[in-house]
């Protein structure tokens, strides 16, 4: 990965989308369904794109939510539908263009009281709620009447996206069942011309409270009294994203000490620092996109000299979230931003230790490219660990249930349940994250960095890395299909292979590609669904070199098996 010569510096004016220009596009510009690319395409966060490639326009979010009309009525789902979106420029008129079609189609719909911005988990955690009735149904016992949603985010991405999201009754990302049917259907509406699309330029929708609900109920999921009451200061920065309103209305409900310390709103989000390849990117787990949030925690910084910060730096704990808080970024003044994967080991080891509510016999969900220290913390909680799929929709049906306590991904995307042992929510939430790290400083008395640090001195410090690998578009869709007896290798950098994966283990799905494991290391293979690369996540115990040594024989263990 080569990092741009600019990445973590401010962004300049040169940097930034033309806002008004890309509004245009998203009106007047339309897509050639005959062209793949144009065509609408849901990834394992939805439908995403730009107006700008004829890959994110009004003719898409049209024929996607007709479609997503005839999905509701041909599984029976006649509740309300709760609407939201993030704060990219393209959102608004998205969901402006969702609600004509919901409106003409008579579906019941219901947007924020507070016009306002909603973040994803506040969306999940509204269907949760509406659906835990008696008989798990929006409306109480006999009504029939189940609610879904659509959050209009292309997430972290970068200014110029927009996206479009289906979370179907069970509060999660939707599965790829539903997706494959949604995108299939829209396709069809595209190539006709749109004939088949209601639309209604009167709206007249229901109000939902998403910020009240959510915050309300916070402290049935965190000890919110403890944060207060050890008085941890923290620093939220909501990198201009859906929970910019959210954090003030915490603070102020649990009398936190917390600063919003960018409240700012705007579309071309030209407050921040460029991520590694240059661009604008709202992805909080990245050094160089939170560069700004870091410098912060700096004792000789502009928060540090305020009059009523302590010595040193100004915040125990400071956090971002992405543009649709569905990920989370924690930064500690002992050990600077961790890497998600360091977060979440810490995160899983306190609360199964923390929670006695939870189920006894609820797992630890991991996705099949995050850190083994994951594995290691599990084995010595005595808990099951679910690998799955990339993805966060495989975690649902275990956070539903209860089955899981606990689901994250590598991508700094996670969340758990109440301390009653019921679900929260069921898509990611990066508010919740944030704030257990505040959390685990509070009654604990040490911050998530130096709890990670215990960590490796019991079980090893793992090195870990993603890097792509240049291939054909054949050479991705067979690593797609890839079946394991392929695999002819049996050592990895000198040690001998002990599994060899394309399902799950927890779940038996499809990986969509290949994981290659050793005692010490392991690495995994994935085509990417943007370019012509796979994608090699690698994992070692014994160290960098280590480390650099399973990348290359990974490279050499993929070539192999496809070309066998």
């Amino acid at each position: 990965m080569t990092v741009h010569e600019r990445a973590g510096t401010p962004a300049r004016p040169e940097d930034l989308v033309d806002v008004p220009a890309l509004l245009a596009a998203y009106r007047d510009v339309h897509p050639d369904p005959k062209v793949d690319v144009q065509r609408v395409a849901f990834g394992t966060s939805g439908h995403r794109g730009s107006a700008r490639t004829a890959t994110f326009n009004d003719d898409h979010i049209a024929a996607t939510s007709q479609a997503i009309v005839e999905y509701r009525a041909a599984q029976g789902i006649d509740g309300p539908l709760f609407l939201g979106r993030d704060s990219h420029a393209l959102s608004e008129p998205a969901l402006r263009t969702a609600a004509e079609v919901f409106t003409a189609n008579d579906v019941t719909l219901v947007v924020d009281s507070r016009d306002g911005l909603t973040p994803t988990p506040a969306l999940s955690h509204a269907i949760l709620v509406a659906n835990a009735g008696p008989g798990g149904r929006a409306g109480g016992a006999g009504s029939g009447r189940l609610a879904d949603g659509v959050v209009v985010t292309p997430s972290h991405n970068p200014p110029a996206d927009g996206g479009f999201k289906y979370n179907p009754p069970d509060g999660g990302p939707a599965g790829t069942e539903a997706t494959t049917w949604i995108a299939d259907r829209a396709n069809e509406l595209l190539e006709a011309g749109l004939a088949g699309v209601r639309r209604s330029s009167t709206i007249d929708p229901g109000r939902y409270d998403f910020l009240g609900e959510y915050v309300a109920q916070l402290d049935q999921v965190l000890d919110m009294d403890a944060i207060r009451d050890a008085g941890v200061r923290i620093g939220a920065d909501p990198l201009g994203g859906a929970s910019v309103d959210y954090w003030g209305v915490i603070a102020e409900r649990y009398g936190l000490d917390l600063t919003v310390v960018n409240p700012d709103v705007d579309p071309a989000f030209g407050f921040m620092t460029l991520d590694w390849d240059g661009k604008i990117r709202m992805d909080c787990s990245s050094p160089y996109a939170m560069a700004s949030l870091i410098a912060r925690m700096e004792p000789g910084s502009a928060d540090a000299s305020s009059a009523d910060a302590p010595r040193g730096a100004p915040y125990r704990i400071a956090t971002g979230n992405d543009a649709d808080a569905d990920r989370h970024g924690i930064v500690t003044a002992d050990g600077g931003l961790m890497n998600p994967n360091h977060y979440l080991a810490v995160a899983i080891g306190y609360l199964y230790a923390h929670r006695p509510g939870w189920p006894a016999v609820a797992g630890i969900g991991k996705t099949a490219v995050s850190s083994s220290m994951i594995d290691r913390v599990a084995a010595d909680l005595g808990r099951p660990l679910v690998e799955v799929p990339v993805g966060f929709k495989w975690f649902v049906p275990g956070l539903r249930s209860g089955e899981i306590g606990f689901g994250g991904e590598e991508s700094a995307g996670a969340s758990f349940l109440r301390r009653d042992g019921s679900p929260w929510t069921t898509d990611k939430d990066g508010l919740l994250l944030a704030l257990l790290a505040s959390e685990i400083t509070a009654t604990t008395g040490r911050t998530p960095s130096e709890h990670y640090r215990d960590l490796t001195a019991r079980f090893g410090e793992p090195a870990y890395a993603r890097t792509d690998v240049a291939c054909s578009r054949e050479e991705k869709a067979a690593l797609g299909k890839l079946d394991a007896d392929a695999v002819t290798a049996t050592e990895l950098a000198g040690d001998p292979i002990t599994a060899k994966l394309t399902r799950a283990p927890g779940n038996d799905a499809p990986i969509g590609g290949l994981k290659v494991v050793t005692d010490s290391g392991w690495f995994a293979a994935r085509p990417s669904g943007t370019e012509d690369v796979y994608k090699v996540y690698a994992e070692s115990f014994r160290g960098p070199e280590h480390l650099a040594r399973i990348q290359d024989q990974a490279r050499d263990v993929v070539s192999a098996a496809l070309a066998g």
